[in-house]
């Protein structure tokens, strides 16, 4: 079996962003290269390969800051790629691409986030890698870890004994599934004001939902019920398998895609002063425009959570809030992130 690398050259911010973004054109997972120092934690949880200043493949260090991110494709004798991609009904299914159109796919996906985002030189290379499962290898690097008490748990793994007296609820959730786990501040800090928030009456809109972590999670935590928006048509059977997995009925979250910043229909769809709390886990470019629109969905006294915010870009997004008229109850920081709540009054 050979496998076709697209390897994106990028910096240390943009990584989970790039990863994140490239899913809705069948990439899923990355091996990451960078200097970025690594927690211990990270050792332990993160599914990423990358030695302190290890050369590049040209022989050279890897410069301070820049990263590199290696996607594997499976190629077959006549040189065609294999990707798994949404149908219209929502479930995947597989697609052959040549090599040219995959790098023009990516090519628009990364164009697209300079219009918003700083992700350095964003080049790509191609080449042919040795014969290696790399879709399946990198699973001995993803295991079971715990956000405080809640315990996220991938499907080849399995809960033991200390695990059920630790936990106080389980998320199971593959990442290769999803666009994200959990494991990242911003979504960490999400789950901590959720779980600070949410009462069994709550109606919660999660804007930009992804795999719908938060959602699902603030269901597990007694949340009444829930409506998700997302641009990415791969959230819908992204958030359907995971439903599936963690046991949340069909009419506890609905998901809905659209542009709920612009799009008049989106807005109607979801609703206006309807929801106890909105939580938006999405970069802080987004968060800045959102702002002034979500106070229209939000119930009087209803609470915002934003996160996604890295530290330098913190006092924008508190200023859009507060801009907004809305009374800033608490802020947190992880790390390089950080997460902003308020309240509408």
């Amino acid at each position: 079996m050979k496998w076709m690398r697209f390897r994106v050259r990028t910096n240390e911010e943009s990584e989970d962003i790039i990863v994140s973004y490239l899913e809705d054109i069948g990439l899923e997972g990355a091996q990451i290269e960078d200097n970025a120092p690594l927690t211990a934690q990270d050792k332990e949880q993160m599914f990423i390969d990358a030695p302190e200043l290890e050369p590049d493949d040209n022989g050279e260090k890897i410069e301070s800051g820049v990263a590199y991110l290696n996607f594997f494709l499976e190629i077959d004798d006549n040189n065609m790629l294999t990707v798994e991609l949404p149908n219209d009904e929502g479930e995947y299914e597989k697609v052959l691409r040549t090599p040219e159109e995959m790098q023009a796919a990516i090519r628009q996906k990364l164009d697209e986030l300079k219009e918003f985002s700083d992700i350095g030189d964003g080049t790509i290379s191609i080449d042919v890698t040795e014969d290696i499962d790399w879709i399946n290898n990198w699973k001995q690097y993803f295991h079971k870890f715990y956000i405080d008490d809640i315990l996220v748990i991938p499907s080849w793994e399995k809960e033991n004994a200390e695990d059920r007296d630790k936990a106080s609820m389980v998320l199971h959730m593959d990442p290769g599934t999803a666009f994200g786990t959990g494991k990242h501040e911003t979504t960490q800090l999400c789950i901590r004001m959720l779980k600070k928030y949410v009462t069994k009456d709550t109606e919660l809109l999660d804007v930009g939902t992804g795999s719908g972590v938060l959602s699902i999670l603030a269901l597990m935590m007694g949340a009444k019920h829930a409506v998700g928006t997302d641009l990415d048509k791969c959230a819908v059977p992204a958030v359907k398998e995971n439903m599936e997995n963690n046991g949340i009925a069909p009419d506890q979250f609905e998901m809905m895609i659209g542009d709920i910043t612009v799009d008049k229909a989106t807005q109607d769809a979801v609703g206006y002063d309807k929801y106890d709390i909105v939580v938006a886990n999405i970069l802080a470019n987004v968060l800045v425009p959102l702002t002034p629109v979500i106070l229209s969905q939000l119930k009087k006294g209803g609470i915002y959570i934003t996160s996604g915010i890295i530290n330098t870009k913190e006092e924008e997004v508190k200023k859009a809030h507060l801009d907004a008229g809305l009374e800033i109850l608490e802020i947190h920081h992880q790390g390089d992130w950080v997460s902003i709540t308020s309240r509408k009054n």
